[in-house]
């Protein structure tokens, strides 16, 4: 199996593990596919914890040779934290340096050798980068803020209860924080959620996937009473890729306004945000988009909700959507006149409240320019790939149980297209601690939803094919461990 011959075999094969082929599941095949790989140089700017990072109970090593020598940990886990680029230390130290030596100019005086512009401009060259991530214009994309409150500011304009429309309809199992912001928005205008917030329930929960039909007739059913939709473009426990353009288009077309929490698509899956006509949509950075715990967030509000024309405030109407706005929202040209008229900026610019942190902004735009040395459909071509071949060695490798003793199921959906890089594996009750102690003695980095799920999500800027594989060994293993020490 691991001669040369063998080796030279496999490297013409397809893209995708061969169906029902033994050489699927060897590891010269995870090796050749990753030197097919186009996007193997990401790698390389990226820090990989290594096994004695993770073990070591302080930050730095006592040895500076241990440091060099250690073998990489296997790191699938960036649906929850990214790794930091390379490049991250660079833009951060820039930054330092400017203020420390430019102080307050540094907001307007630009320097021949500066990786942003002036602290006064670091929002738009944010958003310059950020917008073909998502599938959007520039104008309609800001950089700013955390999720949930940008996700607070976004309904703030856009629900707009009325008598008969004042329904907001959310996954019953969403992002808990997406929970508590409807059901606050929904305290806020007076009105009580166990009438005005319709939860979307899975039919079946052993498969708590939300089918798309499902989730039309939920709409139809509550549409003359619904102001608002706010849904996850990916699901985080399941890892279920919503189809936004279909659901968008079906709420719009009953005159309901409808956003999405990008969190878990962002940097994963080929977002096309303007071209969907999606209303107004967030997401973290820290996910996919590698810029840190914590890191600067960005939201999208479509360009026809973002035109500013104060001619039609002489006639008495609306010259701009209603936000809460703050100065870094206003119009760059008046903004330091301190006159306490507010005009906005064009665009999602105007939705901006506080200038941003530059020291968050440069960790965020230091990974967002990884991204555009290639495209989201090269990175999407990939994820697909490698989350396919993921899911390929862990059901269909022969020389593993078959699949009615397999002491686990993967209740992300089987279509790739209904999914992004993550898979949601559900283990047999009580083998989840003795799973991940087996994990973690081998510096498997995945993570855990109680009482039985470990989501699984190779990133492909920097996972490779024989992580992957070595992740399915590993995790068999300690499967099947871990029944033994159940009997």
């Amino acid at each position: 199996m691991g001669s040369r011959l063998h080796v030279q075999e496999i490297q013409g094969g397809p893209p995708l593990p061969y169906q029902d082929d033994i050489r699927a599941f060897c590891k010269e095949y995870a090796e050749s596919l990753d030197a097919q790989d186009p996007l193997r140089r990401f790698r390389d700017e990226f820090i990989i914890p290594s096994k004695k990072d993770l073990k070591r109970k302080t930050l730095f090593p006592k040895d500076e040779t241990e440091e060099a020598s250690d073998e990489e940990c296997i790191y699938l886990c960036g649906n929850s934290l990214g790794l930091q680029p390379r490049s991250t230390r660079k833009y951060i130290e820039y930054y330092l340096r400017t203020w420390a030596t430019k102080g307050v100019t540094g907001h307007f005086v630009p320097h021949d050798d500066q990786l942003l512009p002036p602290f006064v401009d670091v929002d738009e060259a944010g958003a310059k980068l950020m917008a073909p991530i998502v599938g959007a214009l520039k104008s309609e994309v800001a950089v700013m803020g955390t999720l949930t409150a940008n996700l607070h500011l976004l309904m703030a304009s856009f629900y707009r209860p009325t008598r008969e429309r004042y329904k907001i309809i959310i996954e019953g199992k969403a992002f808990p924080s997406d929970h508590y912001a409807v059901e606050s928005q929904i305290r806020h205008h007076n009105l009580d959620p166990k009438d005005a917030m319709v939860l979307i329930e899975p039919e079946d929960l052993d498969r708590p996937i939300l089918d798309t039909e499902y989730i039309l007739r939920v709409i139809d059913e509550n549409a003359h009473s619904t102001a608002l939709i706010l849904l996850s473009a990916i699901q985080f426990y399941t890892g279920q890729y919503f189809d936004i353009q279909r659901i968008t288009a079906h709420a719009q077309s009953k005159g309901i306004l409808v956003g999405w929490d990008c969190a878990h698509a962002a940097g994963n899956v080929d977002l096309r945000l303007h071209d969907w006509n999606v209303d107004f949509a967030a997401w973290c950075t820290y996910k996919y988009l590698n810029a840190g715990p914590g890191g600067m967030a960005a939201l999208f509000v479509h360009e026809r909700h973002g035109r500013v024309d104060m001619e039609q405030a002489a006639s008495g109407k609306e010259a701009f959507y209603p936000r809460f706005s703050g100065w870094w929202g206003g119009d760059k040209q008046t903004r330091f006149l301190m006159n306490n008229h507010f005009v906005p900026q064009q665009g999602a610019a105007g939705f901006q409240l506080s200038n941003p942190s530059v020291l968050d902004m440069n960790a965020v735009v230091a990974s967002l320019e990884l991204f555009n040395q290639t495209s989201m459909a090269e990175i999407r071509k990939k994820s697909l790939n490698l989350t396919g071949y993921l899911e390929q060695l862990l059901l269909r490798d022969p020389q593993t149980q078959s699949s009615e003793k397999r002491p686990f199921s993967i209740i992300t959906p089987s279509n790739p297209a209904e999914r992004g890089a993550q898979l949601s594996i559900r283990l047999q009750p009580g083998l989840l601690d003795r799973v991940l102690e087996s994990l973690d003695e081998d510096a498997v980095i995945i993570d855990e939803r109680k009482p039985d799920v470990i989501r699984v999500a190779p990133a492909p800027l920097y996972n490779t094919y024989i992580e992957v594989w070595r992740f399915a060994q590993i995790f068999h293993l300690a499967c099947d461990k871990a029944l033994r020490g159940r009997e």
